[in-house]
């Protein structure tokens, strides 16, 4: 079972210790892990606090998706 709030994106990097993630769901909600699992262990936690913060400063928190899926994918080219 996905433990997670919000939906999330993990891409790996050219780097075999180095994944960044975010979720398009939880607005701002981005970070850094060094293995897939760091990721997820991660954003668990991220995302409860991100949301947090958001409620705090008076912003916009999402609801809760019920059905969060987990993407993972090589890093997107940067636009030049």
């Amino acid at each position: 079972m996905i433990d997670l709030p919000y939906s999330l994106v993990i891409e790996a990097t050219p780097e075999p210790d180095f994944f960044g993630f975010y979720s398009d769901e939880l607005s701002g909600f981005t970070g850094v892990g060094r293995s897939v699992q760091d990721c997820l262990d991660r954003a668990r936690d991220g995302m409860r606090e991100h949301a947090e913060l958001l409620a705090a400063q008076g912003l916009p928190v999402p609801p809760p998706n019920p059905r969060p899926e987990v993407v993972i994918r090589n890093e997107q080219p940067s636009a030049a």
